[in-house]
C-alpha cells in the first residue's frame, strides 16, 4: 500500500475513534462521573428533611461522620460513604440551616454548597476534555490540592472550602 494512503487511513482512523470516546464522553447530564457529596445527601435524606437537617447542623470529622451515617448509608456503596463523609467534614455545619423552622427539602437544598461534581463541571470542562484533563489522573488529595498553585488554577474563583472539597471528591 501506498505510505501516504496508509498515513491518510491511519489519520481517519484515529479521527473517527477520538470522535467516537469524545461522543460517548459527551454526556449532558454527567452521567459517567460519580455523584458528589451534595447529591449523595439530598438523595439519602430525601424523605426526612428533619434527619437532613440534624446533619447539616453538625460538626464532625470524617470518620465520625462514616459513622454518624452508618444507620441510613446501608443503601450506599463505600466509595459513596467516602465521598458524603468528606463533604460534609468539609462544608457542615451549615450556619445559614441554624434556626430554620421546618424547612422543606427544596429550601435546605439550595443551602447546600456545591459538591466535587458539580465543581469540577463548572471549573474545569472549559479548559480541559473531562477524559484527558480530569478522569485519567490518578491523584490523592494532596496532588488535586497542587493542581490550584498553578498560576492560571489560582486565578479560579474557588474558595478554599470549595477547593477542598473539589481536592477530596477529584481523589476519590
Amino acid at each position: 500500500m501506498n505510505p501516504r494512503i496508509r498515513h491518510l487511513a491511519l489519520a481517519g482512523f484515529a479521527a473517527a475513534f477520538v470522535s467516537g470516546v469524545s461522543l460517548a464522553l459527551a454526556q449532558s447530564d454527567f452521567g459517567f462521573m460519580p455523584d458528589g457529596g451534595r447529591q449523595t445527601l439530598l438523595r439519602l435524606f430525601d424523605a426526612s428533611p428533619a434527619d437532613l437537617t440534624a446533619v447539616i447542623s453538625s460538626k464532625h470529622s470524617e470518620a465520625e461522620w462514616v459513622t454518624a451515617l452508618a444507620p441510613n448509608a446501608a443503601t450506599l456503596k463505600p466509595e459513596e460513604i467516602e465521598t458524603l463523609a468528606s463533604y460534609l467534614a468539609v462544608n457542615m455545619p451549615l450556619p445559614r440551616a441554624q434556626g430554620m423552622t421546618a424547612p422543606g427539602l427544596e429550601q435546605m437544598a439550595e443551602l447546600l454548597p456545591p459538591d466535587g461534581k458539580e465543581l469540577a463541571i463548572a471549573n474545569c470542562q472549559f479548559c480541559h476534555s473531562f477524559f484527558t484533563g480530569y478522569l485519567v489522573h490518578d491523584r490523592d488529595a494532596e496532588g488535586w490540592r497542587s493542581v490550584f498553585k498553578s498560576p492560571f488554577h489560582k486565578e479560579l474563583a474557588m474558595t478554599e472550602k470549595e477547593r477542598e472539597t473539589f481536592a477530596r471528591y477529584s481523589a476519590i
